[in-house]
């Protein structure tokens, strides 16, 4: 039987690739709702609230990015991880998924021990509780048990990834923090992602909170100044 929070939405319009994912993730434990396309992919989700969504980006109806997108602009789907299921390799679309609100990609053609292994990483990460105080900087503050942001009062929503960023890189606002220690902290050793991550990533905490708090450190990393 499933155990409680480990519910996975897959979302692919190949039948062999929903029914091979699905029964290797149902043999570790997990509860899986699959989705032929990118309609039935949201209302899945609705429905169901899962945990962690894994998106095909060429599906009929919605592509892959365009439910991200859908629901990225959902409240409730702020702390969900979303990750793509793609053949598509090249840097362009893993820095569109990102922008949109990807936490990570998984390619094709898929290894079921690999897939069962990245999920295990992914759901690590979603249990990892960090239960630190509110962080109070001027106008802006930060609410790590709530996974919320407020700017003069007014909720900021962030996708998952963009609120551990911010709440890191203000924990200690002056110090420099280095690209790799960044990488590490935030998706992990044994997450792979692209250079261009973390600068993605921030860019959109950029916009999202109409503030240039993070100054970028040439060649070297990231620090936060309020």
């Amino acid at each position: 039987m499933a155990s409680e929070g480990k519910k996975i939405l897959i979302a692919d319009d190949e039948p062999d690739i929903l029914e091979i994912i699905s029964y290797n993730l149902q043999l570790h434990g997990y509860e899986v709702v699959t989705a032929k396309d990118g309609d039935q992919a949201i209302e899945l989700a609705n429905e169901t609230q899962p945990n962690l969504i894994i998106l095909d980006i060429m599906m009929p109806k919605k592509n892959g990015i365009e439910v991200c997108k859908y629901l990225r602009s959902q409240a409730k789907f702020q702390e969900t991880i979303i990750v793509f299921l793609t053949a598509l390799n090249d840097e362009l679309s893993h820095v569109r998924g990102l922008e949109f609100g990807a936490d990570d990609f998984i390619s094709k053609p898929i290894s079921p021990k690999v897939m069962v292994s990245k999920v295990n990483s992914f759901f690590r990460r979603l249990n990892k509780q960090e239960t630190t105080k509110a962080l109070e900087i001027g106008d802006l503050r930060i609410e790590p048990e709530e996974y919320m942001v407020y700017y003069k009062d007014q909720p900021i929503n962030l996708a998952k990834k963009e609120f551990e960023l911010l709440n890191y890189l203000a924990s200690k606002p002056g110090r420099v923090f280095l690209r790799n220690e960044i990488l590490n902290k935030i998706w992990g050793n044994d997450v792979i992602v692209g250079d261009r991550t973390i600068d993605v990533h921030i860019r959109k905490i950029r916009q999202k909170l109409g503030i240039d708090c993070i100054t970028t450190v040439k060649g070297v990393g990231y620090k936060f100044e309020f």
